[in-house]
């Protein structure tokens, strides 16, 4: 059972009591990404995100890490386009020194505008590990072409530019806008004592300011789009994107059963057809992307780039075959219970737990529970996931991305 409490200056806090554990998760859930940015201090976020390790007014970074080690603890962070989520993972009985130590990071960091400079440093060579791998860039620059300008297609790491040009006063400014107790949602969840959890989060997080809960990006207008980048790499990374729907669309339902028919399994159709009967690729798989303000539908493959051709149109011959045909009694069933199967083991984890708890919370303000959700997954109908089918996985409106070497295809005359 997930009870939902508040500190004295207002901050949300989710707990989950598991008992039959030995570990504990904590984190802290901030309601700002890189889709809260502009053009000019894109990547903003992502930097404080990493500054909050940097050092604050009682430990150094080296204290931080070495504090998490010496209970044999993990502590991490990251940066979506939604939230920013600071996290721990311990045993129960060191769960006070994992808040005090997260406490400390959101209250107390210094900023140093030495350490500020050094950590870009190590943010531009992220930016170029990820502009070094195809299977990331392929994704993110599509992203960036379907919402053109629009902050939801920003780079959550932002552009070596952008990260070079942001200043110290404008992450203290940033800090005081969004890290505030109307943005935050504390989640923790594991072997606990909720009142004893109570009384520590108020001493570590009583602190922080109150203040408004920021707005959400507008509603970006879905543009279909071709992007290419000449790559010196083996493969040809491919990218088909779908206009799709919001994260708690009634139709999300559909579209994970969707999702797992068509490439999210070893027995799904992309998988069975591009790679086992045909052998064009090794690795074929499709995802859904889906935020408060939109939602894409995934394709993604990694070929030869004289196979790219056969990929792209076996792909939608799939997809045509599936609107025509339909999908089987055994795909729905087995569908159903791949998906359930993964809801329930993940729900005896402390970690995801409290991760599901967090953002449920910041980005929904609701939780749904588990047996709700495996409801809603037994009762989609093969009509529904038809309709989401035939509504939204249209050739014509696709978008595509490509990375690799496509120096010698002709024309790519065949693309939408």
């Amino acid at each position: 059972m997930v009870n939902r409490k508040k500190l004295s200056n207002g901050i949300t806090v989710v707990l989950e009591t598991m008992p039959y554990l030995r570990s504990a998760a904590f984190g802290v859930w901030v309601k700002v990404g890189s889709s809260n940015e502009n053009e000019k201090n894109n990547g903003i976020s992502h930097i404080i995100e990493h500054m909050l390790f940097k050092g604050t007014k009682n430990r150094t970074a080296k204290q931080i890490a070495d504090d998490m080690a010496r209970i044999g603890g993990d502590i991490n962070a990251y940066t979506s386009k939604e939230c920013t989520s600071f996290y721990a993972v311990t045993l129960d009985e060191h769960l006070s020194i994992a808040i005090d130590i997260l406490g400390d990071m959101l209250n107390n960091s210094l900023i140093d505008e030495k350490a500020l400079e050094k950590e870009k440093g190590v943010i531009i060579e992220e930016i170029d590990m990820y502009d070094d791998s195809p299977e990331d860039l392929v994704h993110e620059m599509l992203q960036m072409k379907i919402w053109d300008k629009h902050p939801l297609g920003y780079q959550i790491s932002g552009s070596k530019k952008t990260v070079k040009a942001i200043t110290r006063q404008e992450i203290l400014d940033f800090i005081d806008k969004y890290y505030v107790s109307e943005n935050i949602v504390i989640s923790v969840a594991g072997n606990i004592n909720e009142e004893e959890v109570m009384d520590l989060l108020e001493a570590s997080f009583s602190g922080i300011p109150a203040g408004q809960r920021q707005p959400d990006c507008t509603v970006p207008i879905y543009h279909p789009s071709i992007y290419t980048k000449e790559k010196d790499v083996e493969q040809l990374h491919l990218n088909i994107a779908f206009e799709s729907v919001v994260a708690d669309a009634d139709e999300k339902y559909a579209l994970t059963i969707l999702n797992s028919v068509l490439g999210g399994s070893i027995n799904s159709r992309l998988f069975q057809v591009i790679r086992e009967n045909l052998g064009l690729t090794y690795t074929i798989y499709s995802y859904g992307s889906s935020y408060k303000k939109a939602g894409l539908l995934h394709i993604y493959g990694a070929m030869n780039p004289n196979q790219l051709e056969q990929v792209f149109k076996n792909s939608f011959d799939v997809i045509e075959d599936l609107k025509e045909k339909g999908l089987t009694e055994d795909e729905l069933s087995m569908s159903k219970e791949q998906i359930k199967t993964e809801l329930i083991m993940g729900n005896e984890s402390a970690k995801n737990r409290m991760n599901s708890n967090g953002k449920s919370t910041l980005l929904k303000n609701y939780i749904i529970p588990l047996e709700e959700t495996i409801d809603k997954v037994n009762e989609v109908t093969k009509d529904e996931i038809m309709d989401f089918t035939r509504k939204y996985l249209v050739k014509d409106k696709c978008s595509v991305s490509l990375v690799g070497n496509i120096e010698n295809i002709d024309k790519l005359k065949f693309l939408p």
